[in-house]
């Protein structure tokens, strides 16, 4: 029985669907209608991680995933000594490795139809990559560089495409995570947790804001600019100097204000998007670069339904997720694991216990005392066919209550040059 097989046995049926509403004759937007089930969830954000739970077992085939690879590495390195063997009383399974799609070019999304429900393609069909947003958004262009010409899907909001990927309406999906300026996307740091897709790879994404309204219209005919509320605070400096005295209002995604727009024949309004949206919907550049900070990256994360196995050949990065009952006693001795083998971490998020965020303890000498409950996501650079990584991990489980691996997966290394700043 191969682990395709496993995965569907062991999965529950969704308990959400998705709609697909047709825009017009040539886009359709994945539109997420009915949310997850949380009535029949337990304590850790809506997942089940009981004993033998699915989300424990998809935990121990992502740290051991490896196990058969790294052992010969590791004989030649070391003499054969052996990682890990177990994790939660779980053994490892061998996993497949996620085989690339070739791809074709597609200008925009065609309307989905019964063939796209089927299963993924196989190699030398076109990859179906689900990202947040409207054509122009960044997440699409975060998305043709992670999979280039592949077909990219639309969704109107953040879980519709993790729910896209999970019912096989898309292969892949492309979510931001963090940008260096606007800090972390929350919101996905949560659908990470709760859905069951696994991070197969990273892609940053310098993003370069214009200031884009209908052709004719002059800056100091606006009254309004529209985008997202981190594009307009990215751009909050270089508003005020280019003299404009505009009312700032936040809307979906940057794209999405650019159709917006376009669409209403908007002379007083003018949006901060990219250059790709001015072209799609028809709008003329005003201001070129007017990000505060050319240093302006933001980082996606490539999300699918099964893991990669790691590998040693190239820069590796694993991210995990962990808790514990008794709150953050713990968390030096769990940061000492990786101190210890010289592994570096490059992210640490702490998001609250959706469902038990206090905890209550007795205090002999004042009463009841209240603290906080936290999740922990980390990011650190190491492949999990790494003995060291096995370990510090197997150390990691000692010291906590729950530990799941979201994903061990290739570093994006592509050379980065910041945006300049051209005002027309």
């Amino acid at each position: 029985m191969d682990l395709n097989s496993i995965i569907r046995i062991a999965s529950p049926p969704p308990r959400h669907w998705l709609t697909h509403t047709r825009l017009n004759q040539s886009r359709t937007v994945i539109q997420c209608v009915y949310r997850f089930e949380s009535s029949k969830a337990n304590a850790l954000g809506g997942l089940n991680f009981s004993p033998g739970g699915r989300y424990d077992w998809q935990s121990s085939c992502a740290i051991l995933a490896s196990k058969v690879v790294s052992q010969q590495q590791d004989k030649e390195m070391n003499g054969g000594a052996d990682g890990i063997s177990a994790v939660n009383g779980h053994h490892t399974h061998d996993l497949v490795p996620v085989k690339t799609a070739k791809t074709v070019p597609s200008a925009f999304p065609k309307p989905l139809s019964i063939a796209d429900l089927l299963p993924a393609p196989m190699h030398g069909s076109q990859l179906r990559v689900a990202y947040q947003g409207v054509p122009g958004a960044y997440s699409e262009a975060a998305a043709g560089k992670a999979y280039p010409n592949c077909e990219a899907i639309p969704c109107d909001q953040f879980e519709a495409a993790f729910q896209a990927v999970e019912l096989w309406i898309a292969d892949r999906a492309v979510l931001p995570v963090e940008n260096s300026l606007g800090g972390s996307i929350h919101r996905n740091y949560d659908l990470l947790l709760r859905h069951r897709l696994h991070i197969v790879g990273e892609v940053q994404l310098p993003v370069h804001h214009c200031l884009l309204a209908l052709p004719g219209v002059r800056k100091e005919y606006l009254t309004r600019v529209i985008s997202h509320p981190q594009a307009l605070s990215q751009c909050e400096h270089t508003i005020t100097k280019l003299g404009l005295k505009v009312a700032r209002e936040a809307v979906d995604d940057t794209a999405g204000a650019a159709e917006y727009i376009a669409t209403n024949n908007l002379q007083d309004t003018a949006a901060i998007a990219s250059v790709r949206a001015a072209e799609l919907y028809g709008l003329q550049i005003l201001a070129n670069g007017i990000q505060d900070d050319s240093s302006n990256v933001t980082r996606f994360v490539m999300l699918a339904r099964e893991p990669i196995i790691p590998r040693t050949d190239r820069p590796f990065k694993t991210s995990i997720v962990f808790a514990h009952e008794k709150g953050t006693s713990v968390l030096f001795k769990v940061l000492s694991a990786f101190a210890f083998r010289n592994i570096n971490l490059t992210k640490i998020e702490s998001r609250p216990h959706r469902n038990s965020p206090i905890r209550v303890e007795e205090d002999g000498n004042e009463g009841m005392a209240k603290h906080f409950e936290y999740m922990f996501y980390v990011d650190f650079e190491a492949s999990m066919a790494e003995l060291r990584a096995q370990n510090a991990l197997a150390e990691v489980q000692e010291f906590t209550s729950f530990l799941r691996v979201l994903g061990s997966y290739p570093m994006d290394m592509t050379p980065w040059i910041p945006s300049r700043e051209e005002n027309i």
